[in-house]
């Protein structure tokens, strides 16, 4: 928490006592809660507290403060924007494209801050509800739940921290350095005095902490919430687990997770009929219902976690998803398009339901027509004027896939029928003729294959969702060394645009050299007002 602006914003905005007159995230409005210890007085004033935190992860502040970050638009953007399945075609993410950040670009110094913001104002509410439910303001259970909430979020902010800005769980089981794990609110001199003697903890430290805040949700979360998936779960909680046990190579614990969630019995070639055994969640018949195209940004059974945006809070018209996503003969800005090179990969089926209803030719850029600066663009978040998709943090298909990939890690030199049945779930959904297309045992020589085949699926079917970096994060150190990436993999040139460039199985330029995983560009650096102000911080190495 870089410290003067964490004194002026994260703690005082944490501390504001005020409303807004307009209707905001959760329906509940006022939303910029007011989370001081007197404010914890009324069973009202406390769901205010907690929707604060909400809006936290939502838009918070204080760096680029309205445009998404950390979970509002910014995690899709920047984790997009860090791989090659993605282009930045302007000046807006460039940084971020070509790995050329230090410790004041805004954007890794923004995910700082805010997510740091956010952490503080969950902990903060914590204290709160634990003395609210002690003197039965509350009942002891509705603060126990709300704490599980705060600290799903708390688990989730650490964990999109420590995968931008420390080494992955697996270079050395966790002993490189990780990030500052912050469970106690910072409310005052003394708490800043404590920052400043606790150094950065290892990797480990990091993953310990979060498990632990997980176990807690998963222990005291509702099955569902009323606000369905805008409000943290038990199913939630179980799913997040899976993806952070993923990233320690824990294969086991992603599949004791997994199982709680996913039936036994799954047939490939009825994909949305199984139904997970925690909340209910399944995938929808199409791959543009999951988004609930094509009207849009509505919330389906396929949705775990989902961050809320309306018209009338959302990441503006420079963070929103359908803004910098959607193509400007539609009225968005083009930003970010689609790259060649996994667009023209041949082990995407050129018949893919994916290709046609989630994807379109459009304008990049702030073009007037599809003619230019033509590339292919995402139709995944579409209210490009009211600008109020929801951030789909967690979506069935991937809980599929984590499963699919720990079946074939735990199936050491064969090929699992289990995994090519949960990766057919997925695959099937979105083809045209599952029944002659879809994976068999057979399909695969060795589980390898398998599992890079389920990799490849990962990249296809979460495509434009920010989830390519923590792959490529995840498998920068991967035990089997052919399926660890190179670091930050080649890009096509930042800017490029053309629709000559795309076609199925046509080569591509990728013109911009990967970034080896040993370069010190492969994390970002700690944002300077952090090492400055707090000298116990160590920057990462290279900046």
């Amino acid at each position: 928490m870089r410290f003067n602006k964490f004194i002026t914003a994260t703690f005082f905005s944490a501390l504001a006592i005020g409303s807004v007159g307009c209707e905001k995230v959760l329906n509940e409005a006022p939303y910029n809660a007011f989370t001081d210890e007197s404010i914890f007085t009324t069973p009202e004033r406390a769901t205010l507290a907690l929707n604060g935190v909400y809006d936290a992860a939502q838009t918070g502040g204080p760096t680029l403060a309205g445009r998404g970050y950390p979970f509002g638009a910014a995690n899709v953007q920047q984790g997009d924007c860090r791989g090659e399945d993605m282009v930045n075609v302007a000046a807006f993410y460039q940084f971020t494209y070509q790995g050329t950040y230090n410790p004041t670009s805004a954007n890794n110094v923004a995910f700082w801050d805010n997510t740091y913001n956010m952490i503080n104002k969950a902990n903060i509410a914590i204290d709160g509800f634990r003395r609210a439910g002690g003197s039965n303001i509350i009942t002891p259970a509705l603060a126990t739940q709300f704490e599980a909430e705060c600290r799903f979020l708390r688990a989730l902010g650490h964990h999109e921290m420590v995968t931008h800005f420390a080494r992955p769980y697996l270079d050395g089981n966790g002993s490189q350095l990780g990030i500052p794990y912050r469970d106690y609110p910072v409310a005052g001199s003394a708490a800043l005095d404590r920052l400043k003697t606790e150094p950065r903890p290892t990797v480990a430290f990091d993953y310990q902490q979060i498990i632990a805040d997980l176990n807690f949700a998963e222990a005291n979360l509702p099955v569902t919430q009323t606000l369905g998936p805008l409000r943290a779960t038990r199913g939630a909680a179980i799913a997040l687990k899976m993806r952070v046990r993923m990233h320690m190579g824990q294969w086991d614990s992603v599949r004791f997770e997994g199982n709680k969630l996913i039936p036994a019995s799954i047939n490939p070639l009825t994909p949305s009929a199984a139904t997970s055994l925690v909340g209910g969640y399944a995938l929808t018949a199409t791959p543009a219902g999951s988004f609930g195209l094509p009207g849009g940004n509505s919330i389906t059974a396929e949705n775990i976690f989902t961050v809320k945006n309306d018209p009338l809070d959302n990441g503006s018209v420079n963070g929103a998803l359908a803004s910098q996503y959607g193509s400007s003969d539609l009225a968005g800005r083009g930003l970010v398009s689609v790259s060649p090179i996994i667009w023209n990969n041949n082990r995407w089926l050129a018949n893919d339901l994916r290709r046609t209803t989630l994807y379109r030719q459009g304008s990049t850029n702030n073009g007037t027509s599809v003619a230019t600066g033509q590339a292919i663009m995402t139709t995944k978040y579409t209210d490009y004027v009211g600008r109020g998709d929801n951030n789909p943090i967690i979506r069935w298909a991937e809980v599929l896939l984590m499963q699919a990939e720990a079946e074939a890690r735990l199936s050491v030199g064969a090929v699992s029928q289990r995994a090519v049945d949960l990766l057919n779930m997925v695959r099937n959904r979105a083809s045209v003729a599952p029944a002659t297309t879809q994976y068999t045992v057979s399909s695969f020589t060795n589980d390898e294959e398998e599992i890079g085949a389920i990799l490849l699926e990962r990249r296809i079917e979460l495509l434009a969702e920010g989830k390519r970096w923590a792959d490529i994060h995840r498998t920068a150190r991967d035990p089997i060394a052919n399926l660890r990436p190179v670091g930050i993999p080649a890009k096509i040139p930042n800017g490029t645009t053309g629709m000559g460039q795309y076609g199925f199985g046509l080569a591509v330029n990728a013109a911009q050299p990967a970034i080896p995983y040993s370069d010190f560009r492969f994390i970002w650096p700690i944002p300077v007002g952090e090492v400055t102000q707090n000298p116990i911080i160590v920057q990462n190495p290279g900046y």
